[in-house]
């Protein structure tokens, strides 16, 4: 057996467990090396649209996975059985605010003042196995990362064109709040954002209680695996 195969069905006494012994369990910077192949091989199986991007793809989250794992605070957060079941990783927003450079208009005051303190967590990718019994995997990944990490926002960009993300991250709570730009650019990237943690004051977006109830609106009613979540600096 691998060392990666090894990571997957290691379990700790403190990890959770989820419905159909799905289990939540955080990886450090050389686990996340080791489970590499495996994190890109499950990429590809829940990707949509394949058409022959395979190797396109595969090769694309691997570099996404290289540069976030060099960030400082990067933090990645698996699924498991017996087996990698879904994953989410990322790296938190500089409180220098750079990372909102090519914003389009103005930048909510609330969401600058969260990023100054640190409280901003760019999600750079969710995936999560196609199977049906885990659609809620890919929910249950980024709101637990995120309050693990004591983040108050979860912020992440989409590709205009990327309408099954866009339809995922909606359905998940997340809201919209404009467009960025980032070089070499042109296109104008969706920016959505996720509150967890509430402020004090009543127009901030962490007091935005997103409805999950309504029509169209289920964790359900889309596929789980955008092709393309890339947040970048």
């Amino acid at each position: 057996m691998n060392r990666a195969g090894t990571a997957v069905r290691r379990r700790g006494v403190d990890e959770p467990v989820l419905p159909n012994a799905i289990r939540l369990r955080r990886l450090n910077r050389g686990q996340a090396e080791d489970l590499r192949e495996n994190l890109a091989d499950l990429y590809v199986k829940s990707a949509v649209g394949a058409g022959g991007g395979e190797y396109r793809d595969r090769e694309g989250l691997l570099r996404r996975l290289a540069g976030d794992i060099r960030r400082p605070g990067f933090a990645l957060l698996v699924a498991e059985t017996t087996a990698l079941a879904g994953y989410t990783f990322g790296f938190p927003v500089g409180r220098d605010g750079s990372w909102w450079r090519g914003f389009a208009g103005t930048l909510p005051w609330t969401i600058g003042q969260l990023t100054a303190a640190g409280r901003v967590f760019a999600l750079t990718q969710v995936v999560a196995h196609p199977h049906e019994q885990n659609r809620d995997i890919a929910d249950r990944l980024q709101e637990r990362l995120l309050t693990d990490l004591h983040a108050a926002l979860g912020v992440t960009l989409v590709h205009p064109s990327d309408r099954t993300a866009h339809a995922a991250f909606r359905s998940w709570g997340w809201l919209e709040i404009g467009a960025i730009v980032r070089l070499p650019g042109p296109v104008a990237l969706r920016v959505l954002v996720l509150p967890v943690a509430r402020s004090q004051r009543p127009d901030s977006p962490a007091n935005l209680t997103p409805d999950r109830t309504g029509a169209g609106n289920s964790p359900h009613s889309v596929n789980l695996v955008p092709r393309s979540l890339t947040c970048r600096p």
